[in-house]
């Protein structure tokens, strides 16, 4: 999309008559999302001043033409979530997936119809559909915001937003997009039938093939993932060397334009134009596409066959180095990723240390909730002004998952604890619903 607007920009903005014509009716196309008044207090510092954190949001809603798409869904949906940051030198970026089913913490927050929903985990899309219950893209934008700062630490400068209808006019403005399946997709919820083998994909095909998923792979949305950064960067290669002509930049510019929400700032193509050319200059082998690292939940809760929960403290690493504009590659990501530890594997005594009565207790279901396996509670024997969590040298690892989930709170080796378990000594900082 900032790769767009900037070829739009250079054509037009050196155009005159008809093409400041044109200018304006794709400036209008743009919808704008008013966010300021909707983030509410508490939102995450920015760490690296000059960075961008932009949220990329590929929408499902069912209105309009997209009805056909989910029977019986009557709230707006997120099918594809993305946060892309782009370096204060303007040297390198990289774009961070979240899979749709992440288990994740989703705050308090304002349902469009003058009424909230309360704090809960779910999964991470359903942030979207939560503030878009009334139809209201920035209500769901705000929603979704928050929850992804709630639970990354990130600060989102920015939101864009596009639609099924838009995604299909851009690849049909291009007549199509070569894609080579190792097997045959035969997908009813995708509205797919795919031979396997390299062929080229348009209308309701490629987008078939970007939504498809129970039906390929693992039937997770992983593989769907994958396959998304790999369509949307072939798109990308192929409208810069097919669009010369103003025709066809035209009707891929109408369709992007026509489908697309930004935040108030971004609504607009010169503040488009204006980011696309801080970052026009990034060799494409610094912008990386990563995926939050996870696995199945059904390893810390038995019964959940269906989500996944990111995996710590290779997540929180990860949020932190972006948050401090530190480039990670995916091999330094999938490396660390290797180091895996299921939260049902890290055995805690929980220990008040505040004065407050209940405190341990309520800490200790949030993380139970998480699939920690808490095996004591009680008191600490002395106050504690912070939050705290020790180790026998055995169990660093285990404590480092601990501690990642908790904000500000970091492990330290300590042999006089008892062994067999991490000890978290809860201090006044840590309020229950802070673990994330």
């Amino acid at each position: 999309m900032l790769w767009v607007a900037g070829v739009l920009s250079a054509i037009l903005l050196g155009v005159a008559g008809v093409g400041a014509w044109v200018y304006q009716d794709l400036d209008g196309n743009i919808h704008a999302a008013d966010l300021d008044d909707k983030l509410g207090e508490g939102r995450p510092a920015n760490l690296s001043p000059g960075s961008k954190n932009i949220l990329l949001v590929g929408s499902d809603t069912r209105a309009g033409g997209n009805a056909k798409y989910g029977k019986g869904l009557t709230t707006m949906q997120s099918d594809t979530l993305m946060v892309l940051h782009i370096a204060a030198d303007r040297k390198w970026a990289t774009a961070v997936s979240f899979p749709r089913d992440s288990w994740v913490r989703i705050p308090v927050c304002d349902k469009g119809d003058g009424s909230t929903s309360t704090a809960h985990r779910f999964k991470i899309n359903e942030a979207f559909a939560i503030g878009g219950s009334t139809g209201k893209v920035a209500d769901a934008a705000a929603c979704t915001i928050r929850t992804v700062e709630r639970n990354t630490g990130l600060r989102i400068d920015h939101f864009m937003s596009i639609d099924f209808q838009g995604f299909k006019g851009m690849v049909n403005a291009l007549q199509g997009i070569e894609v080579c399946p190792k097997t045959a997709i035969h997908d009813t919820k995708a509205h797919l039938d795919l031979r396997a083998g390299c062929q080229t994909v348009k209308d309701e095909k490629a987008l078939g093939y970007v939504r498809a998923r129970y039906s390929v792979g693992d039937g997770s949305d992983l593989g769907r993932i994958g396959r998304q950064q790999e369509f949307m960067q072939a798109l990308g290669e192929k409208a810069r060397s097919k669009l010369t002509s103003p025709s066809s930049l035209y009707g891929f510019l109408q369709s992007a334009t026509k489908s697309l929400t930004t935040d108030r700032d971004l609504a607009g193509i010169k503040p488009l134009y204006g980011l696309a050319s801080q970052v026009k200059g990034i060799p494409s082998d610094r912008l990386a596409f990563l995926t939050v690292p996870n696995y199945p939940r059904e390893a810390d809760a038995p019964t959940d066959k269906a989500n996944v929960v990111w995996q710590y403290p290779q997540a929180a690493d990860l949020f932190t180095a972006l948050a401090r504009d530190h480039e990670v590659s995916k091999e330094q990501l999938r490396s660390r990723a290797k180091d895996l530890v299921y939260a049902s594997a890290v055995r805690v005594r929980v220990l008040n240390g505040t004065g407050i009565g209940g405190r341990a207790a309520a800490v200790a279901e949030q993380l139970r909730g998480l699939g920690f396996t808490v095996v004591a509670t009680g008191n600490a024997p002395s106050p504690v002004r912070t939050t705290a969590v020790r180790h026998p040298r055995e169990l660093a690892r285990q404590a480092a998952v601990l501690a990642s989930r908790l904000p500000g709170v970091s492990a330290k080796q300590d042999d006089t604890t008892a062994g067999g378990a991490v000890t978290l000594l809860v201090g006044p900082d840590l309020q229950p619903d802070a673990v994330r």
